[in-house]
């Protein structure tokens, strides 16, 4: 991830953020799930598309809920609440 320039969160090891001009990236790694979250959805798919050059993966569409917590998007307002 590193050399994608992504920084490892200093909370949590398992947690890499990129920060580009106007957006950013978030990756969260769980065993073998991993949940990206960002601002710009052509920067997700590029990532996307870089990490199934390397690994072997499936894209399992938007969360709906990841380690027991659940996600809801509110789009219009751009704010994603868990719960």
């Amino acid at each position: 991830m590193r050399n994608s320039g992504f920084q490892r969160c200093e909370e949590d090891p398992y947690c890499y953020v990129k920060k580009y001009v106007d957006s950013y990236i978030i990756l969260a790694l769980y065993v073998d799930d991993m949940l990206i979250v960002g601002a710009n959805m052509a920067e997700i798919d590029k990532l996307k598309k870089q990490l199934s050059e390397k690994f072997e993966m499936k894209d399992l569409g938007p969360s709906k809920q990841i380690l027991g917590i659940r996600i809801f998007k509110e789009r219009s307002k751009g704010i994603l609440n868990l719960s």
